[in-house]
């Protein structure tokens, strides 16, 4: 086994990835080895340059992957750091993801990454809360 680098890759079907790679020689024929691939696409728009990053293959838990040469057209190294963290923070944040976020039904659940602090009684009984207490304040205020 070869050492790990990151590389951009581009194969016969078209698809443009970005993964940590390493070179398994020690067979017949060299065979790529690819941990956690992913697909990265640029958007421009009036605010600049965005990157969407999403992993190669979205429906399986697997890490690793294995490429036969002939399904590469070419492959490049890559010491780009602003690529390589960006690719790096997208796997930090897809292991701290938690995998169960739909219920039964198949909605999604929310939780404090998506926004939601509270359902809307419970807001409701805070606010209230806060009320009372700053009516009773304001009554000991006006009357002293």
């Amino acid at each position: 086994m070869g050492e790990e680098f990151y590389a951009v890759i581009k194969l016969v079907s078209g698809e443009e990835i970005l993964s940590l790679v390493m070179v398994d020689d020690s067979g017949d024929e060299p065979i790529m080895v690819l941990q956690n691939p992913v697909v990265m696409k640029t958007f421009h728009n009036h605010q600049g340059v965005h990157i969407k990053v999403k992993p190669w293959m979205e429906m399986t838990e697997d890490d690793f992957y294995f490429i036969t040469l002939d399904k590469i057209i070419t492959c490049t190294e890559t010491s780009n750091d602003k690529l390589i963290n960006i690719y790096n923070r997208f796997l930090e944040e897809d292991d701290n993801s938690d995998i169960d976020v739909y219920t039964k039904s198949g909605q999604v659940k929310p939780d404090e990454r998506m926004g939601y602090i509270s359902s809307v009684m419970e807001a409701r009984r805070k606010l209230e809360s806060i009320y009372r207490d700053l009516s009773v304040e304001d009554n000991k205020d006006t009357q002293s």
